[in-house]
């Protein structure tokens, strides 16, 4: 695999134990003013948000008519729901999107724009790693145990991949790993490991 000149990037906030559920429960505390400008930009670095219904569901009860500029980005960018069974998206400028999920994302990559954000890692996060999409993956660490679903689950196709980037995450306890489909990182130059701070 290749990275494209339009990439599919997928952050993930992931508990010490691998849960990646209901993250609101957990990684609460650790989220502060420095998670939140980190979220901000990495949205603001794409043009298209990409999600399953579930996760589609819960934003669009939260965020429509929220304060804040996390909020007006969020409904501002373009969002594609995949679902067979969501009949109307009311959510502003949401297209839902049927049929074949890897050909509509593969189609999506091929056409000139910045990248592309997923939110969530259900049934569509797990489809678009196996058919190999996914060309960075940014694990945020919460130093909690958590009880719930991992966030890779049972059944995922074993897949190689290469350590691109590690360091202090945007807010005290929090580490940042991001990664790389092994074939793809080998052609990209890798940034400077950052500093472990201080305890």
């Amino acid at each position: 695999m290749t990275i494209s000149a339009r990439r599919i990037r997928q952050p993930a906030l992931i508990s010490i134990n691998g849960v990646g559920s209901t993250p609101l429960a957990w990684a609460g505390p650790y989220f502060g003013p420095g998670s939140a400008e980190f979220s901000l930009q990495v949205l603001r670095d794409c043009d298209g948000l990409l999600m399953g219904r579930h996760t589609y569901e819960i934003f669009a009860r939260q965020w429509p008519g929220a304060p804040g500029e996390y909020a007006a980005a969020l409904n501002r960018v373009r969002k594609y729901v995949f679902s067979s069974t969501l009949k109307l998206a009311e959510w502003s400028h949401t297209t839902v999107v049927r049929g074949d999920v890897s050909s509509a994302v593969a189609s999506m990559k091929s056409h000139p724009g910045r990248d592309l954000l997923m939110y969530g890692h259900g049934r569509l996060g797990q489809s678009l790693l196996e058919a190999g999409l996914v060309d960075e993956l940014t694990l945020n660490v919460v130093p909690v145990f958590a009880d719930g679903e991992p966030l890779f689950r049972p059944g995922t196709v074993p897949g190689a991949w290469e350590l691109y980037d590690v360091g202090p995450g945007a807010d005290p306890g929090l580490a940042t790993l991001t990664y790389r489909p092994r074939l793809a990182a080998q052609q990209v130059a890798r940034p400077p490991t950052r500093a472990r701070p201080r305890r």
